[in-house]
């Protein structure tokens, strides 16, 4: 049976499967990048599968829609929320905050959080907020994160991802 062709939205989930499947000892096909999970309709047109996409809860209605429209054996892999939400929950806020830590952006974090839109906020939440401000910073704290984690405390939908492809 040929391998799933692995399917994401964005850099930041690519860099976070390639970081796991390194960790865990998992061999991944290289993933294709949607640049935007509106693009899977296309991508599902190219070829004839399998496929295995990763993508945020948010978008499981259209792509439920886009997948059962291809005719194509595709599973899909929800992350709770998106992937910067998962790998949060799963590294903790202290965990996160150390990797801040290490890269001595503490102080743009902490500036960052005492804004007044951030005030009211969780740590959770003004951490979500900070990976995304700053271009790269998803790209680079995915891979961070993914280093960091706990492998048994892992994200759900990146191992079941891993586990189903190798």
């Amino acid at each position: 049976m040929e391998p799933p062709t692995v399917l994401v939205e964005g850099e930041s989930d690519r860099r976070a499967l390639e970081v796991l499947a390194r960790r865990l000892d998992v061999r991944l096909p290289r993933p294709i990048v949607l640049h935007g999970i509106t693009n899977l309709r296309a991508e599902l047109a190219r070829g004839t599968g399998p496929y295995a996409v990763l993508h945020d809860h948010r978008e499981a209605p259209w792509v439920d829609r886009v997948v059962r429209a291809s005719g194509r054996a595709v599973a899909t892999y929800v992350c709770d929320a998106d992937l910067e939400d998962e790998l949060i929950r799963a590294v903790g806020v202290p965990g996160v905050l150390a990797e801040v830590d290490a890269r001595h952006e503490r102080t743009a974090y902490e500036r960052m959080a005492q804004q007044v839109a951030q005030r009211d906020r969780t740590d959770h939440e003004r951490l979500h907020r900070w990976l995304g401000a700053r271009s790269g910073h998803k790209l680079t704290y995915a891979g961070l994160l993914a280093e960091a984690v706990d492998l048994d405390a892992a994200p759900a939908p990146l191992v079941g991802l891993l586990h189903d492809v190798s």
